[in-house]
């Protein structure tokens, strides 16, 4: 499948802002599963772009408004053509302690997919969760699924439920979060069950394609950008599980992202100089080239 992307971020401040500073992570890796055919980030007012690779590997792209400015538009326009992901299923059919055992000899490679972070803890109501559904005798790929299935059936998601600051134990505690909570949620059990797992940031189509009854194949955290869980398995090869939309990731996602949690893959962060607040919104669209997708 090819899509076109179109990630538009939009700061309004109160007052003019006196100057601000930005990073943006919103440069697609070509992956076995994606292949970028165009990119690029513009922004207005326009700035130059000065670019690094982070320490999980993502292109980062740091700009500067050394002057006073009332709104700041950050656009992300790309094209990528998408492939079926290959599952390894001979790992997959490997059991829990089997996979444990056979990582455990990466352990400086996979040391940070291991640890919990502050947004991230491990322990606590993770343990149940681990003990239950990534038993250390039950196949690998059977017990990713039963997890993912579980917080998709146990978690409500409600748009606008959760903010970046509401910490993992209020999800926990009240069910109900966002995509990016619910990849938290599904990170804690892993890490806590010594299974290393990362934090991905990326799109997932916006219109949705219709089945051969009529009715469509609509995904749930489409309008903006969309967060799940990649799970190391024997091999060193990274599989992805969605648990918002309780399903493994296919040609439908877009990747822009990882780290160990929303802190180290997040879009677009930074700071501004100015005495107002600011207002920020972000509209999101994905959709395929050279095919008709009817509107709902």
């Amino acid at each position: 499948m090819e899509f076109e992307i179109n990630h538009v971020t939009q700061y309004r401040y109160g007052h003019p802002a006196a100057e601000a500073y930005g990073e943006a992570r919103l440069t697609p890796p070509n992956l076995p599963t994606q292949s970028v055919l165009s990119h690029q980030v513009v922004i207005d007012p326009e700035v130059p772009l000065s670019r690094y690779t982070d320490h999980f590997g993502n292109e980062v792209g740091f700009f500067s408004l050394p002057f006073r400015h009332k709104c700041l538009v950050v656009s992300n326009q790309l094209v990528v053509r998408t492939f079926e992901a290959k599952r390894p299923q001979s790992s997959l059919e490997v059991t829990v302690q089997e996979a444990r055992q056979i990582l455990g000899s990466s352990l400086t490679d996979i040391f940070d997919f291991l640890q919990p972070t502050s947004v991230v803890q491990t322990g606590r109501e993770a343990v149940q969760w681990a003990r239950k559904y990534l038993r250390g005798d039950a196949p690998l790929g059977d017990a990713l699924v039963e997890l993912n299935e579980a917080i998709h059936t146990e978690f409500t998601y409600k748009s606008g439920a959760t903010e970046n600051s509401t910490p993992l134990t209020t999800i926990w505690k009240t069910k109900v979060g966002v995509c990016q909570d619910f990849a938290h949620v599904g990170l804690s059990i892993l890490r806590t069950a010594g299974l290393p797992a990362r934090y991905v940031c990326g799109y997932i189509e916006t219109d949705a394609p219709r089945n051969a009854d009529g009715t469509l194949r609509r995904m749930v955290g489409a309008v903006a950008t969309h967060a799940w869980i990649e799970v190391l398995v024997p091999g060193m090869i990274w599989v992805a599980l969605d648990p918002t939309n309780r399903q493994w990731v296919n040609e439908r996602y877009v990747t822009i992202s990882y780290g160990r949690d929303f802190r180290d893959a997040t879009p677009l962060r930074g700071t501004f100089k100015g005495s107002g607040g600011q207002n920020m919104k972000v509209r999101v669209m994905m959709k395929r080239r050279n095919e008709k997708v009817r509107a709902a």
